[in-house]
């Protein structure tokens, strides 16, 4: 038979992550020690590791996020255009030869 779920409080699951993430006992220690399931003493443990950085400072600095893709098309197209206008420039001008 089953038995009903369980509500655990945060308290309880902080300590029991972190004894997971000490490392001195196997999850399967721990989880007959704390009678809970291992992979949920491995959810605990990931949830804390993730939020850790929120204990110290509340929110994060947003993190800046990569350049624009059309932005960086458009900047290859421009370079594109200026190397093909001063490859012909300087090829009329004698100073490049026409073979690359």
């Amino acid at each position: 038979m089953r038995r009903p779920r369980r509500n655990h409080s945060s308290a309880f699951k902080a300590k029991v992550a972190i004894a997971a993430i000490k490392g001195d006992k196997t999850l399967a220690e721990l989880a007959e020690h704390f009678d809970v399931h291992a992979n949920q003493i491995t959810q605990w443990k990931s949830q804390l590791l993730e939020r850790a950085g929120e204990t110290f400072g509340g929110s994060e600095a947003p993190i800046a996020e990569g350049p624009n893709i059309k932005d960086l098309h458009a900047k290859i197209g421009q370079l594109t255009l200026e190397n093909d206008f001063l490859e012909s420039a300087l090829t009329k001008a004698g100073l490049l030869s026409g073979k690359r």
